[in-house]
C-alpha cells in the first residue's frame, strides 16, 4: 500500500512539474521570408533565432516559424496567425523592409515588441516604441560603405546599382547623402528589380560613365549576377557591395577569382572568426545546420538572446512577463552579444557598428578591412 501511495505521489509530482514547465514555456513567433527573392536572408534569420532559443537557460522559448514569403500581404497573414492564442511577449519580424512597414502598425496596435534585422532606415524614423532593430540600419552601414569607397579606395566616380525594393531605395538614399557630403557624387544610379536576370546593361552604362568603382546595394541573387557580369565587363574595377555579398551562401555561387577586388559592408563575418564568442557561435551553427552562418544569423541570434535575458531578469525580479515589460527593458538595457553590444538609441536601433570585409581572390572567406562605429544618440 505504501509503495502504491508513493507511485501515486510520484505521478502527481510529475504532472505538477510538467504543468510548471508548460507554464514557463513562452511562445515566440518567428516571421521570416523562407520563399521568394529574400529566402536566403530569411533562412539565415530563422536559423539564428532557433539556435538562440535552443541555447537560452532559465527560459523556455517555443519558436513558431511562419513563412512571410516576399509580400507585405503574406507578412500580415503570418502576423494574424501568430496573434492567435496567448499573446506572445515578442515577435521576430522579417528582414524585408516592406513587410516590416506593414507589420509595425499592427505591432503597435497589439502592443507587442517586434525584433528584426531589417536595415531599411525608415523603420527607425516612424516613432514606433515597439520596434527593435538588431542589425545596423542603412543610416549606419551606408555611411561606412561610402566612406570606405572614398577614403580608403580613393574613388572619385562611383556607379551605384541598387534594388528597386524599399531596402534598395533606403540604401540608395543613404549612399547618395554620404557621397554628397564627401563631395563625390555618383556618375550613375541604376535601379534594378529583383526579377531582372541580366545586369550587363547596367554594368555597361557604368563603364560608359567611366566609373572607377561599382557600388552595389542588392539582394543576394542580384548581387551574384552583378559581380559575375562586372568581372566579365569591368575586370579591373573594384566592387563594394551591400551586406548580401558577405553571406557565405552568396560567395559560394561565385569563383574565388571572381571575388578578387570585391568588398562588402556588413555587421559581422562569422566565418572569419578564429576565437571568442563569435567562434563559439560559428561552431554551434555549423553543428546545427551543416552550413555557414552570416551576419543576419548572428544578429538574429543576439536579438533572441537579449529577449531571453530580459525575460529571465523579469522573472528573477518577480515581475510579470508582459509584452510591455519586455519592451521597456529592451528599450532601456544594454546587451553584449556575439556581434556587438546592443543599446537602443531611443528609436529602436540597437546596433551601431559596421564592418567592411574584402575577398583576396584566393578564398571565399573575407578578411576585415575596416571597422566603423556610430555612437547611439
Amino acid at each position: 500500500m505504501g509503495r502504491r501511495r508513493s507511485a501515486v505521489a510520484a505521478a502527481a509530482l510529475a504532472v505538477l512539474v510538467a504543468g510548471s514547465a508548460a507554464a514557463q514555456e513562452l511562445r515566440l513567433p518567428v516571421l521570416v521570408p523562407l520563399t521568394g527573392f529574400v529566402a536566403l536572408e530569411g533562412t539565415s534569420q530563422r536559423n539564428g533565432a532557433l539556435l538562440a532559443a535552443g541555447q537560452i537557460r532559465d527560459v523556455t522559448l517555443k519558436p513558431e516559424v511562419l513563412d512571410t514569403a516576399a509580400t507585405p500581404e503574406a507578412a500580415v497573414t503570418a502576423w494574424e496567425r501568430a496573434m492567435g492564442g496567448a499573446l506572445p511577449s515578442a515577435v521576430v519580424g522579417p528582414i524585408l523592409g516592406t513587410q516590416m512597414l506593414a507589420l509595425l502598425p499592427l505591432a503597435q496596435e497589439r502592443g507587442v515588441p517586434l525584433l528584426t534585422i531589417s536595415g531599411t532606415a525608415r523603420l527607425g524614423e516612424l516613432g514606433n516604441p515597439w520596434f527593435f532593430r538588431f542589425f545596423p540600419s542603412d543610416a549606419t552601414v551606408k555611411v561606412a560603405h561610402a566612406r570606405y569607397i572614398v577614403e580608403k579606395l580613393g574613388a572619385k566616380r562611383p556607379a551605384v546599382i541598387y534594388q528597386s525594393t524599399a531596402y534598395g531605395q533606403s540604401g540608395r538614399e543613404a549612399l547618395a547623402k554620404t557621397f554628397t557630403d564627401l563631395k563625390t557624387p555618383p556618375v550613375l544610379e541604376e535601379s534594378i528589380a529583383p526579377t531582372v536576370n541580366d545586369l550587363s546593361p547596367a554594368i555597361l552604362r557604368a563603364r560608359n560613365a567611366n566609373a572607377d568603382v561599382i557600388v552595389l546595394h542588392l539582394h543576394a541573387a542580384s548581387t551574384v549576377l552583378a559581380v559575375r557580369q562586372a568581372r566579365q565587363l569591368l575586370p579591373d574595377v573594384p566592387i563594394v557591395a551591400g551586406s548580401a555579398m558577405h553571406q557565405p551562401a552568396t560567395a559560394a555561387l561565385l569563383e574565388p577569382a571572381e571575388l578578387k577586388g570585391v568588398c562588402a559592408e556588413t555587421a559581422a563575418s562569422p566565418i572569419s572568426a578564429t576565437s571568442g564568442p563569435m567562434k563559439a557561435f560559428l561552431d554551434a551553427y555549423r553543428a546545427a545546420y551543416r552550413s555557414e552562418p552570416d551576419a543576419f544569423a548572428a544578429a538574429q541570434f543576439d536579438a533572441v538572446g537579449m529577449l531571453g535575458k530580459v525575460i529571465a531578469d523579469l522573472r528573477k525580479a518577480g515581475q510579470p512577463v508582459t509584452p510591455k515589460a519586455v519592451r521597456d527593458r529592451l528599450a532601456s538595457e544594454s546587451f553584449t552579444g556575439v556581434v556587438t553590444t546592443y543599446k537602443s538609441d531611443g528609436k529602436g536601433n540597437m546596433a551601431h557598428e559596421a564592418l567592411i570585409v574584402c575577398y583576396d581572390g584566393a578564398s571565399r572567406v573575407p578578411k576585415l578591412a575596416q571597422r566603423y562605429a556610430v555612437a547611439p544618440r
